[in-house]
């Protein structure tokens, strides 16, 4: 058996982006999404999703490169002084691992995103977090916890490909050999707690697009069990590149989830697009 979770990060950040998940639900093999509660986008999002049954919408858990749901005073050592988080994962971990970072706060704000979420009435399919974050020890903990809490059954493992896309030196080798390792390790903690991940991981981890070849080539190569596509779709990237400052080809990713020659293909080999409620064990 083989199935495929095409799942795009960032639902809520931006109108051009939820209508960017919206036609590729409904077009598409896009079948899973995940939430970004403090982000400007988020009550279109949550009208996106409720109009689009097969699309499981999961929370995109966020500490860096976005805006918090709690109040800046409650979470000082989260946010800048504008009252923002941290522009990258980079910025974090630094602060993280000087000791700089409340875990307490982290847990509090993590809490009142989830919170947000569940206001809407949607029902969380599983979690993950803007640059992949909750694999970091002790953050990972916390995140288990409201998942069990919560009774959030599935979460994204980022096992990163070490060689996807253009080869970036030993720098982006070092940095996704650590991710993976981290992912393995949040994998195997998940499944101790009976939260399900996916089998494999796939999506180009350093912001490259994964365009319509990237993903037919994914499709082609798909091993047994399930495998998570991280996407980033938009439909207008000179826009979103402007105004989110990351030069990234959202319209390439959308392209790509519309993609007939995909669709053909996952028939042809018999692999379901599914989202995380139907991982299977």
């Amino acid at each position: 058996m083989r199935q495929l979770i095409a799942n795009a990060d960032d639902f809520g950040r931006h109108e051009r982006i939820n209508a960017a998940v919206e036609e590729a639900a409904q077009n598409g093999i896009l079948r899973s999404a995940t939430l970004m509660a403090g982000e400007p986008a988020f009550d279109d999002a949550v009208r996106v999703a409720r109009r689009n049954a097969l699309l499981g919408v999961g929370i995109h858990f966020t500490l860096v490169n976005g805006t918090p749901v709690l109040p800046p005073e409650e979470i000082p050592s989260l946010v800048r002084e504008d009252g923002t988080f941290y522009d990258d994962y980079g910025s974090f971990v630094k602060r993280y691992f000087a000791g700089r970072i409340r875990l307490e706060e982290v847990r509090s704000e993590l809490s009142a995103q989830l919170e947000k979420f569940e206001m809407t009435g949607l029902t969380p399919t599983h979690a993950d977090s803007h640059q992949h974050i909750h694999v970091l020890p002790g953050i990972l903990e916390i995140v288990l916890d409201i998942c069990e809490e919560s009774g959030i059954g599935a979460m994204r493992a980022p096992r990163a490909p070490l060689f996807a896309g253009h080869f970036g030196g030993a720098g982006q080798l070092i940095g996704r050999a650590g991710l993976a390792f981290l992912a393995g390790r949040a994998a195997r903690k998940a499944k101790s707690r009976s939260i399900k991940t996916p089998d494999h991981f796939a999506g180009i981890v350093a912001g490259e697009a994964v365009s319509e070849e990237a993903l037919l080539e994914v499709v082609r190569n798909l091993k047994s069990g399930t495998t998570e596509v991280m996407m980033h779709p938009g439909t207008d990237t000179a826009l979103l590149s402007q105004e989110l400052s990351w030069q990234h080809d959202f319209e390439a990713e959308l392209h790509a989830l519309l993609s007939d020659r995909v669709q053909e293909l996952l028939r042809q080999k018999d692999i379901e697009a599914i989202n995380f409620s139907e991982l299977k064990d």
